[in-house]
């Protein structure tokens, strides 16, 4: 894996829907997700991110380090197993401070699990992690100074280095984290340094519920069983729009490279492509608007940057908008705040 990414992002992606449904809502018939106070539709982030993800699963054929735990048909608490047995025949080394290394390097009753080379004391991950600990604290022939040192080197556990063999397998956990408690090999919680925000249309949306007629009979013992088939719920058209986030420190944690970026960016422009149904026939990303800070931390806020992006209906169209171009979408990148480079994409 290459190096952490060091700069914040933040994004605005614009996408649309022409006679389809963006994100069905369960609890509506899965009729379009809407707001009922203002009529805009709304399309979730954990939608949004199921299609990045499956873009991914595609391109990269779910193989380490680009595999999806999240992922159709997969069993999580498995991939959980899988970290910890992984880790059965590593070592958890912990350097030891200069003071103390004549006294542990020179001693040989180290209890089973635990051991000393490379100047580096190590716990072997496949051992009884929290009852070689205690046998390392309560080491006789060693001062009682290199017990309360060594108490406080041995801070890791298993299930934190199986939560950082989780990060550098699966790409959806570095990206998006994730919170790994199924089973009985608990991986702990990822924080990801990618957030979505829950897509919303730039006007109301009309939700349309389609009756199908069906020609075919069902069975040969009703031949007259036809007329009235199944229902489909659209949008005529929607321009939706969504804001995202990218977090340096939190990609420091996950190792989030510049490698998996330009993944990311590269699912959320052409996930669509390959997200085609009955439901989502003609959806595609219309825009991403990157926003590079040249710092960790940022320059600006976020929403300072996202109101630097202005998308409406143009005012010669008479009538709700039915297509791409009825849209102007405005970057204000004269008042781009310094240390910010604004970036489009397509």
């Amino acid at each position: 894996m290459s190096e952490a990414i060091k700069n914040r992002y933040e994004f605005v992606l614009l996408f649309d829907v022409k006679n389809g449904n963006p994100n069905g809502d369960p609890d509506g018939g899965n009729l379009p997700r809407i707001d009922p106070e203002t009529g805009h539709g709304i399309t979730t982030d954990v939608c949004l991110k199921r299609k990045v993800r499956n873009y991914v699963d595609m391109v990269k054929k779910n193989v380490s380090p680009y595999e999806i735990h999240v992922r159709e048909g997969a069993y999580l608490s498995e991939h959980h197993r899988r970290a910890h047995k992984a880790l059965d025949d590593e070592k958890l080394y912990i350097s030891v401070p200069a003071d103390l290394l004549p006294e542990l390097r020179d001693y040989q009753n180290y209890p089973e699990g635990v051991g000393f080379e490379d100047e580096r004391i190590f716990l072997r991950l496949g051992s009884n992690i929290d009852k070689a600990k205690k046998a390392v604290w309560k080491l006789k022939d060693i001062s009682d100074a290199a017990k309360a040192k060594l108490k406080e080197l041995f801070v890791d556990s298993k299930k934190i280095m199986a939560k950082k063999w989780m990060c550098k397998n699966f790409f959806d956990v570095r990206t998006f984290g994730a919170v790994m408690s199924t089973g009985d090999k608990t991986c702990g919680q990822v924080r990801g340094p990618v957030q979505l925000t829950f897509a919303r249309s730039i006007d109301p949306i009309v939700a349309l519920d389609v009756a199908m007629s069906r020609t075919a009979a069902v069975s040969v013992d009703n031949p007259d069983d036809k007329g009235l088939g199944a229902r489909k719920a659209i949008v005529p058209y929607g321009l939706y729009r969504a804001h995202g986030f990218v977090s340096a420190p939190l990609a420091k944690q996950t190792d989030f490279s510049e490698g998996d970026l330009e993944l990311l960016w590269d699912a959320l422009l052409n996930m669509f492509d390959h997200d085609r149904s009955a439901a989502r026939g003609e959806m595609a990303t219309r825009k991403l608007i990157i926003f590079k800070h040249d710092s960790e931390l940022g320059n600006a806020p976020a929403h300072v940057l996202f109101d630097l992006v202005k998308v409406k209906k143009k005012e010669e169209i008479d009538g709700p908008a039915r297509k791409y171009e009825d849209y102007e979408v405005l970057i204000d990148e004269d008042n781009a705040p310094k240390g910010v480079e604004l970036i489009e994409k397509p």
